[in-house]
């Protein structure tokens, strides 16, 4: 029997494993930090045994002290922070967009912010969430989720715009209209016991049988599962407004290659040029649907003499044969 759950409000994300691919980039990291202060984890199946727990509970473990667990995390979050930067799992980007449309969006991560604000700006994905909790900001996700909760201004969303969602009546976030979606099955118990929900993806450091015995609702096997299981019939209409922003053509030339958020083709994305784009191409939009009766891509249909649409001047020439136009 199918269990009746109220609509979805806020998705919450991990990031590493569920938007990212997250298992080399991150063992190739950790394992430098290992070397260096003798922690013994010594394969990449050790490391991602570490996230059956919060990782830095679990890294305290293998110190000596709460002072050497310190200089681990810090020395850990910094290698991060310096070279860091793991490509989107593909199609993830679009079910961002399409849930954007209809949520607020967070993300939770035990990584830091510098890295969550690198990956989100790269990928074009920064104003399609709200809010972000990185390791620097919250030592866990169960800390992050009762921040979420606690602030009635969480409710505010984005629509992939810089500018936050102020319409409608935005109340404060509803533990059973919020959904944690992750890779580990630490974050699954840390999420029920927070009283949210949470759906698993199976391509991260956890597979579906450990998420589903964590406790998790559903564990998607491709990211367009997600968009299915949360939004049901909406997610067939697929992101719209700006949430539906094309990516940009390939570039045909390096003086070509501006992504439209500021980039100039080396990856450094200027965020204040985002913001002045995404205004614009919003300005744009709304110019264009307030001055056509259809679609905004639809064929231009008026002749410049008359202003009338040419399927109606057809029409009055065939009542009137030998009429000039009116």
């Amino acid at each position: 029997m199918a269990v009746s759950r109220p609509p979805v409000r806020a998705v919450l994300f991990d990031l590493d494993g569920t938007l990212v691919q997250t298992r080399a980039a991150s063992w190739e990291i950790f394992q430098q930090i290992s070397r260096r202060f003798g922690l013994g984890v010594d394969s990449a199946e050790e490391y991602f045994g570490l996230f059956q727990d919060n990782v830095f509970a679990s890294i305290r473990k293998l110190c000596r002290d709460d002072e050497h667990a310190a200089e681990v995390s810090e020395a850990f979050l910094a290698l991060l922070g310096e070279g860091y930067a793991p490509p989107m799992v593909p199609g993830m980007a679009e079910v961002v967009r399409s849930l954007a449309g209809h949520c607020t969006l967070a993300v939770m991560s035990s990584n830091s912010i510098r890295v969550i604000r690198r990956v989100l700006v790269e990928n074009g994905l920064a104003f399609c969430f709200a809010h972000v909790f990185g390791g620097d900001m919250t030592p866990d996700k169960a800390t992050a989720i009762r921040m979420f909760l606690a602030d009635s201004g969480s409710g505010f969303g984005r629509r992939c715009v810089a500018d936050y969602d102020e319409a409608g009546d935005v109340r404060t976030p509803d533990p059973a209209s919020t959904v944690l979606v992750t890779d580990t099955a630490g974050d699954v118990r840390d999420a029920l016991r927070a009283g949210i929900r949470v759906v698993g993806v199976a391509w991260g450091m956890h597979g579906v049988e450990q998420l589903t015995a964590a406790g998790a609702e559903f564990v998607a096997l491709w990211p367009q599962e997600i968009s299915a299981h949360l939004l049901g019939y909406l997610a067939a209409s697929g992101p719209s407004g700006t949430c539906a922003l094309p990516a940009p053509d390939p570039p045909a030339t390096r003086e070509d290659r501006n992504c439209g958020c500021g980039c100039d083709g080396t990856g450094k994305c200027d965020i204040a040029s985002a913001i002045r784009n995404a205004g614009a191409i919003r300005r744009s939009r709304r110019r264009s649907l307030a001055t056509s009766p259809s679609r905004p891509d639809a064929p231009e249909t008026v002749i410049p003499k008359t202003g009338m649409p040419t399927e109606l001047l057809t029409a009055v020439r065939r009542i009137c044969p030998g009429k000039s136009d009116p």
